[in-house]
């Protein structure tokens, strides 16, 4: 795995984590790793455990500049989950305290931010450091804040599905209705159809 894609001193990496997701917002990050910076051990974080993920959150914020973002399932209905996840990515990158030279970006679309050149990169997060790095960051940070929902809206199970579509999860829908935390705009269940909640 290469660190970045260009040779510029600062260049940004960016992905985001729950997209497929039916509830709970859509977080991002953006990482610098700094020159002679090194950190053992980055890969795309779905191919992680969460204990490895959680370790290797540590020494990213330690060693890295970074920043992590989020919009909400109210902005997903907006904007839709394509866009708002980009607006989470250029949010987190306004939230670095060293502007990037270049940004690179995990998957195939992006909105140009601050007049900054950019590239894409189809599984990015595992040819690039930097993206390794961000898409850790925005698991970690997506997961704990759905185990935190989860202590208000048990019935949904997110402690293990982290709002990801499964049959537990729409189970819950399917019994107690939808929470503010649910993404009005996605299928949530099977046969909604019509159907409006």
């Amino acid at each position: 795995m290469e660190k970045q894609f260009t040779k510029l001193k600062y260049e940004a990496g960016c992905d985001e984590a729950g997209r497929g997701c039916l509830a709970g917002p859509v977080f991002a990050a953006a990482v610098i790793i700094p020159k002679g910076v090194n950190i053992e051990g980055l890969n795309d974080s779905k191919q992680l455990t969460e204990k490895q993920r959680d370790t290797l959150r540590i020494e990213i914020e330690a060693k890295t500049i970074w920043a992590v973002e989020q919009c909400t399932p109210e902005e997903i209905d907006t904007l839709n989950i394509l866009w708002a996840s980009v607006s989470a990515m250029h949010k987190a990158l306004s939230k670095l305290t060293t502007i990037p030279y270049f940004v690179s970006v995990d998957g195939n679309r992006f909105k140009k931010w601050n007049k900054i050149p950019f590239a894409t990169h189809v599984k990015g997060d595992a040819r690039f450091m930097n993206i390794a790095a961000a898409s850790i960051l925005a698991k970690t940070y997506r997961d704990e804040y759905m185990k935190e929902a989860h202590q208000k809206f048990p019935m949904y199970g997110w402690n293990k599905n982290k709002g990801y579509p499964t049959v537990q999860h729409r189970e819950g829908i399917a019994k107690f209705g939808i929470c503010h935390e649910h993404r009005k705009s996605f299928r949530l269940l099977p046969l909604q159809g019509k159907f409006n909640f």
